[in-house]
């Protein structure tokens, strides 16, 4: 069965809170479907996002990794959202500040049910460090899919970036749970089309259970 394309150019903002308790205040609790995007604060996270939706400045990109702290919450379509979480890692941020991000991240990864997939992004010359094995780690033992992008892949040249893919796709293998690893650039292009189909299949689960749930014919 085919679902509509997802249009994500028509993506606005919705609302931001400081965690994931603020978080429920807003939104009907467990509606829709929410694909969410984390990763380090030098990352590329926010140009990531804008260069998914098509805007320049849909999510705010800063000079200063770190400065955004808040949960941003886009809606692409009715049901169907993409959800920024605080970027985690930078050394600058005090201690009380990490372990209160850190804190929010375990906190919507474990407990939002309409979470169906997290898009984890790293920049390729620095992949898999400690934190964001963690966040992976939490996403696989609430059962949610992961794609991985290797961010910046534009700083290697070709054979880099292959090599670069193919040992981070090997280390992958070593989670428990459903990691898939890809290359990105913001600035390239490079894996725009794979992150949109990915999203698009997660959105899909919604679109699978409203078919499901609708009455079944009954045969006289």
């Amino acid at each position: 069965m085919e679902f509509p394309k997802i249009h994500f150019q028509k993506a606005h903002f919705l609302i931001s809170a400081p965690d994931i308790r603020h978080l429920d205040k807003h939104l009907p609790p467990e509606s829709g479907i929410e694909v969410a995007f984390a990763g380090r604060s030098n990352a590329g996270k926010s140009s990531a996002l804008n260069r998914l939706t098509r805007q320049k400045s849909l999510a705010r990109t800063s000079k200063t990794p770190g400065r955004t702290q808040l949960i941003n919450v886009f809606e692409v379509e009715e049901g169907k959202r993409l959800i920024d979480l605080p970027g985690y890692g930078f050394a600058k941020v005090p201690l009380e500040m990490k372990l209160k991000w850190q804190k929010s991240l375990g906190e919507y990864l474990q407990n939002r049910e309409s979470l169906k997939g997290l898009v984890v992004l790293m920049d390729i010359r620095h992949p898999f460090k400690d934190l964001d094995q963690q966040l992976i780690d939490w996403a696989i033992d609430a059962d949610i899919p992961v794609l991985a992008l290797l961010t910046k892949a534009d700083k290697l040249k070709s054979g880099a970036r292959k090599a670069a893919l193919l040992k981070m796709r090997a280390e992958a293998k070593h989670f428990d749970g459903e990691v898939q690893v890809e290359l990105f650039s913001s600035l390239k292009g490079i894996g725009v089309d794979v992150l949109e189909r990915k999203i698009a299949d997660w959105y899909a689960l919604e679109d699978q259970n409203s078919v499901q749930e609708e009455p079944a014919e009954v045969e006289l």
